[in-house]
């Protein structure tokens, strides 16, 4: 009876901290350990009888799950409406250097941070000034008024495309 109190519980704790670090539905996951964990308190306390050792551990596990279900309500509910108000990455629009020649790969520092880098308008020199017009995982595309014009022959050979795989 205990062992599986203290299961359920210690559940519910792990699913509680991983819950800060992975996400609000882990949350989700933790409440619903704990109101698994309050029930198997009510049914020992029907089958066993009652101490007060039980009712303060079930008051604290109906506590804690009612904490757990608003923390996960309240994230997902706050990660919705950032999905909804702005599909825009938080670079786009950020202005930098080339730290090496776009070709029209290379490395740029944004903000501070060095990013791989694709040059939308042709090669670059290094010490350009860019903006990111778009950002892709890790990789950024970015514009340069000093740019210099490729051909599309040449941006598929440095990209290592052969002209029969076109």
């Amino acid at each position: 009876m205990w062992i599986i109190t203290g299961v359920l519980l210690g559940l519910v704790c792990l699913a509680t901290v991983i819950g800060f670090h992975s996400g609000p539905h882990t949350h989700v996951v933790a409440g619903a350990l704990g109101v698994l964990a309050g029930g198997w308190l009510v049914y020992t306390v029907i089958e066993h009888g009652s101490g007060p050792g039980v009712w303060a551990i079930l008051g604290a596990d109906l506590l804690a799950s009612g904490g757990l279900g608003v923390l996960a309500w309240r994230g997902i509910s706050e990660f919705r409406g950032q999905l909804a108000a702005d599909h825009r990455h938080p670079l786009e629009g950020a202005e930098g250097v080339a730290l090496s020649d776009l070709v029209p790969g290379g490395v740029v520092r944004i903000r501070g941070e060095e990013w791989s880098a694709i040059s939308v308008n042709g090669s670059a020199p290094r010490g350009t000034r860019v903006q990111v017009l778009r950002a892709t995982g890790v990789r950024l595309e970015v514009w340069s008024e000093d740019a210099e014009p490729q051909s599309i022959d040449r941006l598929f050979q440095l990209n290592g495309v052969a002209s029969e795989d076109r």
